[in-house]
């Protein structure tokens, strides 16, 4: 998992901001901004290690994989709070053959390869078609936006979909004078 981050918060220089990122037992990545990650910390009392609103993603899926996978639907009905741009790609120390990916709202493109057995992403096809160059065999991998898909690493047949809800906004929305997030 690896990541260069356009930053929107946080100082690169401290490491804990940059991609990709660790909460407790899950590790992913993020593409994307969510405005009332702030908010969303002090109402579920989460701990922060970090100066970034994509932390928020990583510990809320970490809440859910208290016994090994990460529990899907309480990932997703948390998340429906969540307001801004998302798109993620997370996955579970205490389950290391799943990779969870969160298509929003923001670029995703992922490949893969059936004798590497291997999903390679990034934002835009440009990235991976760079890093691939002429090496043969590797198929898109296409997920439908607003959508949560699980991956089985020892069959990347062994898919598991479902809706994936938040409250999409392309721009921070201007609050009323004493409006709250």
């Amino acid at each position: 998992m690896g990541h260069t981050r356009w930053r929107t918060r946080g100082d690169e220089r401290n490491n804990r901001n940059n991609h990709p990122i660790r909460a407790g037992q899950v590790i992913g990545t993020h593409n994307g901004t969510l405005y009332n990650a702030d908010a969303l910390f002090r109402r579920w009392r989460l701990p922060r290690h970090a100066e970034v609103d994509s932390e928020l993603i990583f510990r809320l899926a970490d809440r859910h994989a208290r016994h090994g996978p990460i529990d899907t639907a309480g990932l997703g009905r948390a998340l429906g709070l969540c307001r801004g741009q998302m798109t993620a790609v997370l996955a579970s120390r205490g389950d290391p053959g799943a990779v969870t990916i969160l298509k929003g709202n923001k670029p995703l493109t992922l490949r893969y390869h059936r004798c590497y057995r291997v999903i390679l992403y990034a934002s835009e096809p440009r990235f991976l078609d760079r890093a691939i160059g002429d090496e043969r065999d590797w198929h898109d991998l296409v997920i439908p936006p607003m959508t949560m898909t699980t991956f089985q690493h020892e069959d990347l047949r062994a898919i598991t979909q479902a809706p994936l809800s938040f409250i999409a906004e392309e721009r921070r929305a201007t609050l009323p004078a004493g409006g709250v997030a």
